[in-house]
């Protein structure tokens, strides 16, 4: 078992608010080329925190980009991971004008990673962070059961997504991290 703890799941209120932050900024980007105006975070979301933002469209994936360093609140986290999504995922073209209706978006925030043996690895709970000199590749909980993946199958893909061999996890010089993450969407959230 890692050293970290399962995070506390984020209270309802401050999905929403995660969820509005992220949608808001995305769209005043896209349709005012500025910053969203937002107000200032409190409570649980000014703390330093850790993030991902998936964006879809249509379901599709258009982008994720995430944080692991906490060394802005977590809505600040939010609010530049969800533009990176939209608009600076090398894997996909920026999100224009015409996506926004179909926008879908999902966050994920982060525990602290910590060293995991890789049969310790429990596939949904976890999520991998592979490191190997320079390379480094990361995948989310979710990931491994959108694929339906075996522990040893995800940390496969966790080293290709790192630009390492399948069996790099192997290696004694290969550095293998867990995290664990509170995950929550638009699609998946009921109103206030």
């Amino acid at each position: 078992m890692p050293p970290f703890s399962d995070l506390p799941a984020v209270s309802g209120d401050d999905r929403r608010a995660l969820l509005t932050r992220a949608r808001q900024a995305i769209v005043e980007t896209i349709l005012y080329h500025r910053p969203a105006d937002l107000p200032p975070p409190f409570g649980r979301l000014a703390a330093p925190g850790r993030a991902f933002v998936t964006v879809r469209c249509f379901s599709r994936l258009r982008g994720c980009i995430g944080r692991m360093d906490a060394t802005l609140s977590l809505a600040e986290t939010v609010t530049q991971c969800a533009i990176g999504a939209a608009l600076h995922d090398p894997r996909f073209p920026s999100l224009g004008v015409d996506d926004l209706p179909s926008l879908e978006i999902e966050i994920s925030v982060l525990s602290e990673s910590a060293p995991i043996a890789p049969d310790a690895i429990q596939p949904g709970r976890h999520g991998l962070l592979v490191i190997n000199g320079t390379r480094r590749g990361l995948l989310l909980p979710q990931v491994a059961v959108e694929h339906h993946w075996s522990g040893e199958r995800f940390l496969a893909e966790t080293c290709e997504k790192a630009g390492l061999h399948r069996d790099a996890w192997r290696d004694a010089g290969t550095q293998i991290l867990a995290f664990t993450a509170d995950v929550f969407s638009d699609a998946g959230l009921s109103p206030a």
